[in-house]
């Protein structure tokens, strides 16, 4: 593939970008600064600067070099102080601007960005989100995004705001932004494969890291750093992992499925209170079904994949090709900046919340042993799964001392 230059990338070139501000200018636009023409310059903040946000702030970094874009980190925010000083000082942020705490998030939201980059762990996301859109952030935040069903619906209404508001939004399902999944997408969408009438999705692997409370350490303190132990915290495996797996097969069905039915177990897992495995079967309705499985136990095989199941069309099309530097981590941040530059904001906050709540249906499902159906959690107020909510909530972290959920246990499928 020809690498496009730093003033042409992705369909959107320098001379673009002024006549786009121009035009958002007039329409109205024009206090989204990432729009202003003569300041090429986005500024950034960062909100969870563990693992996976320092990936994605130099996921975005690398965005902004490819497509010859200044770029300056003016904050970072982490519930601990050392985290957000040790990003912080590696991208010259001065300590001032290196938050920490349950409120950091706020005082990062209120310095002078253009972006924010929101990758805490799960059960905080729809707050910051929430919080990032009423500020006027353009977003990009990691996926999942919820661990509960008010939370899911939270990250759509939030997203609908962001329309509103002229804001970008792009989530970390970076399948979306990936040239192979994309061109498949097309096909499905033209017709090319026919519809799908089945098929299976699986992320099945070892063990992640856990970690041990400290003597003397606050329930805080422990749950965020042991954050993948915990479903309040993460929503389980099957929302923090296999949300990439039933992310692809809701894209490519095109809707949501309408219930769920499946098992799960615990035998293997320290610490926290999560499943080591969920397998489910999930209906999309139409007679479509789609095995899920997911599986974190080490000395199993296992396989990250989707496999789907076509009625075969004879329709031939055109699949164009689509641009991917640096990989999909990267791509992502292209086109989140581009997409706002051009003046077509991306917004992925529905598509990611509902494959959240996909994700968050299967483990109800496993976690009771009861069928459970779609429109329980996002339309039936009356139904005792619509307001489900895991406790600490993220609210509860900004109040004062929580109290960690029983460790070493899980949920009992049967159990009233």
């Amino acid at each position: 593939m020809k690498k496009n230059s730093s003033k042409d990338i992705g369909g959107f070139s320098r001379r673009d970008f002024i006549k786009a501000s121009a035009v958002l200018a007039a329409a109205g636009l024009g206090t989204n600064r990432i729009y202003a023409a003569g300041s090429d310059k986005i500024r950034v903040g960062l909100i969870g600067c563990g693992g996976r946000g320092s990936g994605a702030l130099e996921n975005h970094l690398a965005a902004c070099k490819q497509i010859g874009r200044d770029v300056e980190v003016v904050a970072t925010a982490d519930w601990f102080k050392g985290r957000a000083e040790g990003t912080g000082k590696k991208h010259g942020v001065p300590a001032e601007r290196c938050f920490a705490g349950a409120d950091a998030y706020k005082k990062l939201l209120a310095t002078d960005i253009d972006i924010v980059l929101i990758a805490t762990s799960p059960n905080f996301r729809p707050v910051h989100f929430e919080a990032a859109v009423k500020a006027g952030k353009n977003v990009f935040m990691e996926k999942p995004v919820a661990v509960d069903p008010p939370g899911a619906r939270r990250i759509i209404a939030a997203g609908e705001l962001a329309k509103e508001k002229g804001l970008g939004v792009v989530a970390g399902t970076q399948r979306r932004h990936q040239n192979g999944y994309r061109r498949q997408a097309f096909e499905i969408e033209n017709g090319a494969k026919g519809r799908i009438t089945g098929g299976r999705v699986s992320w099945c692997g070892g063990a992640l890291w856990y970690q041990r409370q400290n003597q003397g350490e606050s329930d805080a303190d422990y749950m965020i750093r042991n954050w993948v132990s915990f479903t309040e915290m993460s929503g389980d495996h099957i929302v923090e992992q296999h949300v990439h797996n039933l992310d692809v097969a809701n894209w490519f069905i095109g809707r949501p499925p309408v219930s769920a039915l499946g098992f799960g177990g615990r035998a293997r897992r320290k610490t926290g209170n999560q499943f080591d495995f969920h397998s489910i079967d999930y209906d999309w309705g139409d007679g479509v079904h789609i095995h899920s499985m997911c599986r974190q136990i080490n000395g199993t095989d296992g396989g990250v994949w989707e496999n789907f199941v076509y009625s075969g069309s004879d329709k031939k099309v055109d699949v164009p090709d689509v641009p991917e530097f640096g990989g999909p981590y990267v791509q992502e941040h292209i086109d989140l900046i581009n997409s706002i530059s051009a003046g077509k904001p991306l917004n992925e906050a529905r598509n990611v919340a509902q494959s959240t709540m996909t994700a968050i249906m299967g483990r109800i499902a496993t976690y009771t042993g009861v069928t459970i159906k779609w429109d329980d959690l996002v339309k039936n107020e009356g139904s005792k799964w619509y307001n489900l909510t895991l406790k600490p909530t993220a609210e509860d972290f900004e109040k004062g001392p929580v109290t960690a959920p029983e460790d070493e246990t899980c949920a009992i499928p049967g159990k009233d």
